[in-house]
């Protein structure tokens, strides 16, 4: 473009010698209609120059390679989801382990760095996504929990505790804050004693925020055919009506033992604002760094010069003979 631009230059001055050798300089800009003058060509070069160096810098050209240390700060979570039959309630629209799903993939979107982990549970648990950086990865076994895949129903919060504590001792580079977020209505039909487990936590510093989903005065549990459609309500061994109840103290008390937080839902959310400001008070260390080739910007060395340009045209004032004509 500038080789173009130049030739061009070349060929306008030499025509405007040509016609001053038969034509007085007072009155070519008269006389030949379109001859402009000396100053009007160099202005206009100069115009043209910059535009077509700013044209290039904004295709942002690169040349020449750096390498940056990048280093990645967060801490590693675990979340365990009680995905138990009682967790179908409908006290949280639309139940409360739809609600609870929907809420953790909006609090997936917030994590920044954090490694995070999914442990299901219902009368055992297992893990149904490893500790991972990849969210979409995690979201998409988020949606796959069903409470009807649960291969043993009932509730058995210490064996949730022991699965989430195996996830987090054997990471690899594991993070120096570490935490479990338990969702659950904190009903623990197994009977199980989580003491040993929380003494095993608090002795690692592993922090575990409860989230209580469910009322406290109750709610039916329903029963769903094979297309998810509530045909009844779920029955005891004396055909009573089985109610689910919020266990509120118990998750306290869990919460209490590790020093981290008890959370109470409410009905249009399952605490996950809460959850996120109490994982943000963590202590993010660096657990990866790593280093990246990153390339380097050259757009400076083509907008600098087009910008002097544009100002030297800018600069140039037409001669006496364009302001006479």
């Amino acid at each position: 473009m500038v080789l173009v631009l130049a030739l061009a230059l070349i060929g306008m001055l030499r025509r405007q010698k040509r016609l001053q050798t038969v034509i007085l300089p007072a009155t070519l800009s008269c006389a030949v209609p379109g001859a402009a003058p000396l100053r009007r060509g160099v202005k206009d070069l100069c115009t043209g120059l910059s535009l077509g160096l700013f044209a290039l810098a904004l295709a942002q050209p690169q040349c020449g390679t750096h390498k940056e240390l990048a280093k990645r700060y967060g801490i590693d979570l675990v979340v365990a989801l009680d995905a138990s039959s009682s967790m179908l309630a409908r006290d949280i629209k639309p139940s409360r382990l739809e609600r609870a799903k929907l809420e953790l993939s909006s609090l997936l979107d917030r994590l920044r760095g954090d490694r995070v982990g999914i442990v299901v549970f219902a009368g055992d648990a297992f893990t149904q996504c490893p500790l991972t950086s990849d969210y979409a990865a995690a979201k998409m076994f988020l949606r796959a929990i069903e409470s009807t895949s649960m291969p043993v129903q009932g509730t058995n919060i210490a064996r949730a505790l022991e699965e989430s504590k195996g996830l987090l001792v054997d990471a690899e580079r594991g993070a120096k804050a570490r935490a479990i977020v338990l969702l659950t209505d904190g009903e623990d039909t197994a009977g199980s004693d989580v003491s040993e487990q929380l003494e095993g936590l608090k002795a690692l510093g592993i922090k575990v925020i409860t989230v209580g989903i469910g009322s406290l005065t109750g709610e039916p549990i329903p029963e769903l055919d094979e297309h998810g459609t509530a045909v009844g309500w779920k029955k005891d061994s004396a055909g009573k009506t089985v109610m689910s109840r919020l266990d509120e103290a118990g998750l306290q008390s869990i919460a209490d033992q590790t020093t981290g937080r008890y959370i109470h839902s409410v009905s249009g959310s399952v605490g996950v604002q809460e959850v996120w400001e109490e994982l943000d008070r963590l202590d993010k260390a660096e657990f990866e760094s790593r280093l990246t080739v990153k390339y380097d910007e050259r757009f400076q060395h083509l907008a600098l010069p087009g910008l002097l340009l544009l100002l030297l045209g800018a600069a140039i004032r037409p001669g006496r003979e364009e302001r006479r004509a």
